[in-house]
């Protein structure tokens, strides 16, 4: 069912096909206004609300672009919520219904103590069902990578672009290149994985949001330090602590677990995008070179100018090569 709130018009899309919101009726929130910065396009959701799940639980989403638009299912990054999207130009071009979910503890989900990464692909194709999705495609940045990966092993999405993703890092291959601090946090994990989990709760919005910004490069804090775009990715970081921290800690945990499924088995295409002059410790060390190598078919792009933040800086690449390797575009003619 339905948790509806307050609905209110959104911006005008010129190319908005027709169609209703999540499940049925349009459930909206407040439509914003762009934000632009270091070739941004930032804006708040067209629309936002939550849907009741078999089990009781309240999945939090919000979209923006044409309600009837090829549906793309967005897996954000570490603790951020539903409310910071990425391409608004592009969304409305080449008609794409991009859906930011959050995940149980984040933002508007409840919790689900002791989730996986196949429990959330789980919730993730009951979603689907429910808002009536037919084959989505999903993207998956930083944090959000494995659990975009996840539904791409059940089936529950038709293709899957992976941005500046966060590798399986307790695979000893990748564990052996991180660097120290990130290997011991690893290693905790697999010690003691409830004491890690508490250890991970720790954090909390203010301390993550100076975690990223510590850690990236020059390219990347071009990026965060915009005032629109900083004003937009600090809200998504508190809404997505607003719950406490848990849902933060038992991400952070699956990440640093092995994964519950195997990459080599996946068989829906699968592209990863990476800049190389990402210096973020827990994406990838060599930046999804030998985990694209680990799923059939999968293709590599590492754009030597981008850093980390590629999901905004190339926003209109990344969808448009997804769209294509969804089938609802077609390729170019060589």
């Amino acid at each position: 069912m339905i948790v509806p709130q307050r609905a209110v018009p959104r911006r005008p899309v010129t190319r908005a096909a027709p169609g209703a919101g999540i499940g049925g009726p349009v459930v909206a929130g407040r439509a914003g206004r762009q934000n632009r910065g270091v070739g941004l396009a930032v804006t708040e959701p067209d629309r936002f609300g939550q849907v009741r799940l078999a089990d009781g639980r309240r999945l939090g989403w919000a979209e923006w672009g044409p309600p009837g638009g090829a549906p793309v299912l967005f897996c954000p990054g570490a603790g951020t919520s539903r409310r910071l999207g990425f391409g608004a130009d592009a969304v409305d071009a080449f008609g794409v219904r991009l859906i930011s979910l959050d995940r149980p503890g984040l933002g508007a989900s409840d919790a689900a103590p002791g989730r996986t990464l196949i429990d959330w692909a789980a919730d993730v194709a009951e979603f689907a069902g429910l808002a009536r999705l037919r084959r989505p495609a999903a993207v998956g940045f930083s944090q959000g990578a494995p659990f975009a990966l996840a539904c791409a092993a059940v089936g529950a999405v038709s293709a899957v672009a992976v941005v500046s993703g966060t590798d399986e890092l307790a695979r000893p291959q990748v564990t052996a290149a991180l660097p120290e601090q990130v290997r011991w946090l690893v290693g905790a994990a697999a010690d003691d994985p409830d004491e890690a989990e508490a250890h991970f709760a720790q954090l909390d919005a203010e301390r993550l949001l100076h975690m990223v910004t510590a850690t990236c490069g020059p390219s990347d804090r071009e990026v965060y330090e915009e005032a629109a775009f900083a004003a937009q990715f600090r809200r998504a970081l508190v809404e997505g602590f607003a719950q406490g921290s848990a849902g933060y800690a038992r991400d952070t945990l699956l990440s640093m677990t092995p994964w519950p499924f195997d990459p080599a088995a996946i068989r829906v295409p699968v592209e990863f995008w990476y800049g190389a002059l990402d210096t973020s410790p827990v994406h990838s060390p060599d930046f999804g070179e030998v985990l694209a190598a680990r799923i059939p078919h999968a293709r590599r792009h590492l754009l030597a100018q981008s850093g980390g933040a590629l999901l905004w800086t190339q926003s209109e690449r990344i969808l448009v090569s997804l769209l294509r390797l969804a089938g609802v575009l077609a390729s170019p003619d060589f």
